[in-house]
């Protein structure tokens, strides 16, 4: 009795294994081809022109379709690979000529141009450019400030405010003329923490009155926050007032406002200064003690600060500040404001101003501030 045809195991088993190997191999082509559209289109990118679009179908994707016909003379007679024959021969391999390798050396230079163009505008975002940048007057009698100083208060400090408005801190009509000499002073102060309580009306009466507040909106007002409280003084300072520098100073400090203007004109058109009166010192690593510092370990063994200007009284100059505008969102704070401001100096190329007439707490006759 004749039977319907029928295959042996070993038969099943070589058909099978053949279309395995078929699927890898349209899966492997559709990679290639991925591949050389991939660097078709970054050579487009590089310089869209037809000498270098030429010099690249001669080589990265004659390699290409050349695998691509050796592995289909491999595969089923079939293969898509046979298709793209004809194009394979149009774009048989050819000896560059000296023109050609010119033009290869011009795509070369204009990557390195665009490389060189990179690292400038790298260096200029460095150095406080590109963001925010005040629109310039169109009057040309307009001046630019000598200085911003902003004085450190809280909530609870109203009586302090009023001591130094009665002594080295003009008010009223001697604060306006004080601006007209190019100096600006306000009191700098965040928002309360508990939005609606009666803190934050108080200041802005005070305020409404005395005409001598920097209100920062966008700062929660409180100890722990002083590190990021120098952060947006310094950021929001340079977006209101175009001056030469920005300065913050401790709510505990007086100030002999004509020796600091005295020092202050002497640096005018200096960019990059970074003034104070520079120190070092311990690192505090336990926890619970006075000047705790919660990155300790990344001082080093030895734990000890960086040199950086003191806290009470320092000094920027335009560009610094910029460069902290530019850069807020990615600026590290450390426990202290004057630690977080000295290692941002260090990212940059800061000149360092050690004034000893900027040491609040020494015994000099000639410093310019002192501990009230």
């Amino acid at each position: 009795m004749e039977g319907l045809p029928t295959t042996t195991k070993t038969e099943r088993r070589s058909r099978s294994k053949n279309l395995h190997t078929s699927k890898p191999s349209l899966s492997w082509l559709f990679s290639l081809a991925s591949l050389g559209f991939t660097l078709l289109d970054g050579c487009g990118k590089m310089q869209r022109t037809e000498n270098c679009l030429l010099i690249f179908l001669r080589g990265t994707l004659n390699r290409f379709l050349s695998a691509m016909f050796s592995f289909g003379l491999r595969s089923q007679t079939n293969s898509p690979c046979l298709i793209l024959f004809p194009l394979f021969l149009l774009l048989k391999p050819k000896v560059l000529t000296i023109e050609d390798k010119l033009i290869v050396l011009g795509c070369k230079d204009l990557e390195r141009r665009i490389v060189e163009v990179e690292m400038d505008l790298t260096l200029a975002k460095s150095q406080g450019y590109l963001k925010h940048q005040l629109p310039q007057s169109e009057s040309s009698s307009q001046r630019k400030l000598l200085a911003v100083i902003g004085v450190y208060t809280g909530f609870g400090s109203y009586l302090k405010r009023n001591t130094f408005r009665g002594s080295w801190m003009p008010r009223g009509d001697a604060l306006k003329k004080l601006e007209e000499r190019g100096v600006v002073i306000r009191f700098v102060i965040g928002r309360s923490a508990n939005r609606g309580d009666s803190l934050d009306p108080h200041i802005d009466e005070e305020n409404s009155k005395t005409k001598d507040f920097f209100i920062l909106e966008g700062h929660e007002e409180a100890q722990e926050e002083l590190p990021k409280k120098i952060k947006f003084f310094f950021s929001t300072a340079v977006q209101n007032w175009d001056a030469e520098f920005y300065i913050k100073v401790d709510d505990n400090i007086g100030v002999d406002l004509e020796g600091l203007i005295g020092l202050l004109e002497h640096l005018r058109r200096q960019d990059s200064s970074y003034i104070g009166c520079m120190k070092s010192g311990e690192v505090v690593s336990e926890e619970g003690k006075l000047w705790y510092e919660p990155d300790w370990w990344k001082f080093g063994d030895e734990k000890s600060y960086f040199r950086h200007a003191s806290g009470s009284l320092l000094i920027l100059s335009k560009n610094l500040a910029q460069y902290i505008n530019t850069n807020s969102a990615s600026l590290k704070t450390y426990a202290h404001d004057d630690i977080s401001v000295g290692s941002w100096m260090m990212g940059v190329q800061a000149i360092y101003i050690d004034d000893n007439r900027l040491c609040c707490s020494s015994i000099k006759q000639d410093k310019v501030c002192s501990v009230a």
